[in-house]
């Protein structure tokens, strides 16, 4: 079996967020059991599965995804993981349409290699900042939103420079109620990544032990709660946010109403063979 790690929403390795993307050309998937424990071997804040469907209308791929300790009902950065192996594989050309437990997903290659995802945007409602979530993040907050199906709690912050410097009390936020805690801030003067000449919009970093990842480097889900927050307050549809991670990355955000684009491109850092099956005692030598 055939395992490669990609870092999504990057043009350089080692930066964005790195998936773990196994292509199951065999067929249906196998026992949850045998794709949790991979999860948990290839350690990554998510690993992706995917397997060709022959005879649904639908879709062309089925696509799961599952963290270290859990399967979750959606990932961005490893969707774009595996839209990118199919492209490069020449598995698939333009879009490629997944069916996943949110529905039908699609992804769209261009020629240069930059892919938009097709996400269902989250609808967020203004709620009473939660107690206790200010002390498990160690920092005063503006306001605090639910985010519906998604399942996060989004949590605005006075400015970029107060998102960067949090560090959390992981174990309170593990008992918060929720996915992920996500926190954001519109992005300061005149703001530009150290190594690019793209500008942002907005900053935001994602903390969600609760799912076994103290901090996602780059999540594009939580973008899907972003996008819809900070179109309506800059004014534009169409936005970049950076999240502030030490791998950090780029997210274009494109809001189409009940839709979202997620907008970046991807780097294969790592294709290795899976040798020993689960259940296997014996491994095999070395060729």
């Amino acid at each position: 079996m055939r395992i490669r790690t990609v870092d999504a929403f990057t043009d350089r390795p080692y930066a964005g967020n790195p998936a773990g993307v196994v292509i199951w050309d065999e067929g249906p998937f196998p026992e949850d059991h045998r794709l949790q424990r991979l999860a948990n071997e290839i350690n990554l804040a998510e690993t992706a599965y995917a397997h060709p469907l022959t005879d649904d209308p639908e879709a062309d791929w089925a696509l799961r995804w599952f963290t270290p300790a859990t399967e979750v009902d959606l990932c961005g950065h490893a969707t774009l993981a595996t839209a990118h192996v199919l492209h490069t594989d020449g598995a698939a050309s333009g879009t490629v349409r997944f069916r996943t437990r949110s529905g039908i997903l699609t992804a769209t290659t261009a020629a240069d290699g930059e892919i938009t995802l097709d996400f269902p945007t989250a609808p967020l409602t203004g709620i009473p900042v939660p107690e206790g979530v200010e002390a498990a993040i160690g920092a005063e907050v503006v306001r605090a939103y639910d985010t519906g199906p998604l399942g996060d709690l989004l949590l605005e912050l006075a400015d970029e420079k107060t998102v960067r410097g949090l560090t959390p009390d992981q174990s309170a936020l593990t008992r918060l109620p929720h996915r992920c805690v996500l926190v954001t801030a519109r992005a300061e003067e005149g703001a530009a990544p150290g190594r690019g000449t793209k500008g942002y919009d907005y900053v935001s970093r994602n903390f969600a032990p609760a799912v076994g990842i103290p901090e996602d480097p780059v999540t594009g889900s939580a973008h899907t709660a972003l996008a819809p927050l900070w179109s309506e307050r800059l004014g534009s549809d169409t936005l970049t946010g950076l999240q502030a991670s030490a791998r950090t990355g780029l997210v274009r955000t494109t809001l189409r109403g009940e839709r979202t684009e997620l907008t970046g491109t991807a780097v294969t850092v790592l294709d290795a063979q899976l040798r020993v099956q689960d259940g296997d005692r014996r491994a095999r030598q070395p060729r």
